[in-house]
């Protein structure tokens, strides 16, 4: 509502447009803004401070003009600029023109609530105006795509219109994909792409395999590779046909655009080719005797192949099927979690040294990046992590994946996703999918902002619970049950001094702009922090579920932080006999008490029941059932102790 200042009626008004640049501001009604107090000093400059806007997004689906929605689970940042007179405010509203609507809004501020106007849009005016280029999340995105379509056109058999100059095209693609996503992120926020630096950046040389096949080392894993090449490409085929054909659906389930939006077409392609694993294996048998291994033919022939097959075996009914039931059993949270996944078939001894063990199969992955498979694997965060923090190409360790993360040191990221169902599904279907020895997983939890600098250190009934669900258990030669993930000190860490890799927290760090004449920072991005569990052993037969919800539940109760750092074992000497005693109960494991257990489930039924400032936000059957089933798994653990004895 308007307030009264010396006789005179002004608003406070919330702007997240072409307004928030002060030029323009001051260019359709006569004044400017400053974030400062202490710039305020002339009648025409307005004070201003950063502003959100809950249960609103922004979009622009003409590229040109940003609009407010309603949504939800969104939120829009911008600035409150206070105190505009009723004139310009006048004057402001013809500037808008007739798509907005002024509302009074309540923002939220670092000084607390604010009531203000805003130019807000109504979805049925949008859709009127817009049609599907409304509902569509990726919006620059989807323009920038169909400029790289139109740049292979030009450039890949110019002026051929047969299917072969198509597939050639479709397949020089897809090993360019790192460089359609680093366009993506570059020019995120950005309303243009100049066509020199598009096509400075996509011209580039696919790249070439024959070499390999004169090299005594590489030969003997050509094969291996090949068919991860062939499987891979299909996958991103099949996740390109569903964005391209169902898009809309897929935006329906995409309740925010702050998640991995590939997420969910991610799943379902898995989901179609997990499923039909016999006509896979038959494509790939075709593909070789098509394309004998034997120099003639190059990484391109085989990726055009896989794009053909993909074609013939996409089925739309059943695409539309997999997104029904998908949508049917989703239970979408409010905490924004994501997970990274090792594979190798060497197991934790992927990046020991002096290992005289072999990967028969891969190598270690010493050749991964020369069959562009660092390209490939984009979509779904794929990289090489040999543990060093300083990968170089032809390095061995880990085939890592984390959908949502699009750069390997994962400064641009977005969560997967906030439904516990959802990501135990795509955890599942990951794991499956490849054919590599699954070895860990970890799962990450954004931190709620109230929640950091006041974390807890989890308690050590805690700790053992957590092992018990996701640490790995196995028989020893001896028939007795012990944990593997610390056992064979996977998670024990010596670079700082001993430590375990239990639970880290981290944050994703934020891009910040210098400042303006007018003290200004337009392109200001909040730090997130998570909370990463780093102990799970990673298994495609698992249900992971359970845990995903007894992890949130203990983050919302107890909001435990790091476990256990140098420092912490350095100075406290109590964590330091809990360490040795976790030790001991992980090679030779007792029964998790009643006591122990009863209070591990009440803290997780507390925190989940209290998601939504106080108050569950899952439906409670679901989350008795998590509880439920956390407590089965346990007990059946300790009936497997009992028996021992």
């Amino acid at each position: 509502m308007p307030t009264r200042l010396k006789e005179k009626t002004v608003y406070n008004l919330f702007v997240y447009g072409s307004l928030r640049e002060p030029t323009i501001f001051e260019s359709v009604c006569g004044l400017s803004f400053t974030l400062k107090p202490s710039r305020v000093y002339e009648p025409q400059v307005l004070f201003a401070e950063l502003a959100m806007l809950d249960g609103f997004r922004r979009v622009s689906p003409d590229n040109v003009y940003f609009y407010a929605i309603r949504e939800p689970d969104s939120k829009i940042q911008g600035f409150v600029i206070h105190n505009i007179p009723a004139s310009a405010m006048a004057v402001i509203d013809k500037y808008e023109g007739k798509l907005y609507t002024r509302d009074t809004v309540t923002v939220n501020t670092a000084t607390g609530p604010v009531s203000a106007q805003a130019y807000l849009n109504r979805n049925r005016d949008m859709k009127k105006q817009f049609g599907d280029r409304f509902h569509v999340n990726l919006i620059h995105e989807l323009w920038l795509r169909k400029r790289i379509e139109n740049f292979f056109a030009k450039h890949t058999r110019p002026g051929e219109t047969s299917p072969d100059a198509d597939t050639e095209r479709r397949a020089r693609r897809e090993l360019i994909g790192t460089t359609e996503r680093d366009l993506v992120i570059s020019h995120l926020g950005q309303d243009a792409v100049s066509d020199y630096y598009l096509e400075h950046e996509l011209s580039r040389p696919v790249p070439s395999i024959k070499d390999l096949f004169h090299d005594d080392q590489a030969r003997p894993y050509i094969e291996n590779y090949l068919t991860l090449v062939v499987r891979q490409t299909l996958l991103n085929q099949f996740e390109y046909y569903l964005q391209s054909r169902y898009r809309f659906e897929l935006d329906r389930m995409v309740k925010s655009t702050r998640y991995y939006t590939r997420a969910i077409p991610l799943l379902i392609a898995l989901r179609m080719l997990n499923f039909n694993t016999a006509a896979v294996d038959l494509l790939l048998k075709r593909c070789f005797e098509a394309l004998p291994l034997n120099g003639r033919h190059d990484l391109l022939d085989y990726v055009k192949f896989a794009v053909v097959a993909a074609e013939s075996m996409f089925d739309g009914r059943v695409a539309q099927s997999s997104m029904q039931i998908l949508r049917y059993n989703l239970q979408p949270g409010l905490v924004p979690m994501g997970a990274e996944m090792e594979f190798s078939n060497l197991g934790y001894r992927a990046v020991l040294k002096n290992v005289s063990d072999k990967d028969a199969s891969f190598d270690g992955f010493r050749w991964f990046g020369r069959f562009a498979l660092d390209v490939l694997t984009w979509k779904l965060g794929g990289y090489i992590d040999d543990h060093t923090g300083a990968f170089r190409p032809g390095s061995c360790g880990f085939f890592e994946l984390a959908p949502g993360r699009l750069t390997t040191q994962g400064e641009v990221s977005k969560p997967a996703t906030a439904d516990p169902c959802m990501l135990s599904q795509l955890i599942r279907e990951i794991a499956a999918f490849y054919p590599i020895q699954p070895h860990s997983l970890h799962l990450s939890f954004q931190i709620r902002r109230r929640h950091i600098g006041h974390q807890t250190v989890l308690p050590l009934d805690f700790v053992k619970c957590l092992f018990v669900l996701g640490g790995g258990l196995q028989l020893s030669d001896t028939g007795r049950v012990f944990i593997t993930r610390m056992s064979q000190d996977e998670i024990r860490r010596d670079q700082y001094g001993e430590e375990l890799v239990f639970a880290r927290t981290s944050k994703r760090h934020s891009t910040m702009t210098g400042e303006d004449d007018l003290g200004m920072e337009p392109k200001f991005q909040p730090t997130n922090y998570v909370q990463q569990y780093k102990f799970i052993r990673l298994d495609a037969r698992a249900n992971y579920e359970p845990l995903i919800l007894a992890l949130k539940g203990l983050q919302l109760s107890i909001n435990p932080g790091d476990y256990l750092t140098p420092r912490q074992l350095a100075s406290n000497p109590r964590l330091q006999d809990e360490y040795e005693e976790l030790k001991s109960w992980a090679a030779n494991p007792t029964v998790i008490t009643p006591h122990a257990l009863r209070k591990f489930l009440g803290t997780i039924r507390d925190g989940l029941m209290q998601e939504a400032h106080h108050k569950a936000y899952h439906k409670r059957h679901y989350i008795e059932w998590a509880v439920g089933a956390v407590e089965t798994q346990i007990q059946l653990f300790n009936q497997q102790l009992e028996k021992q004895h």
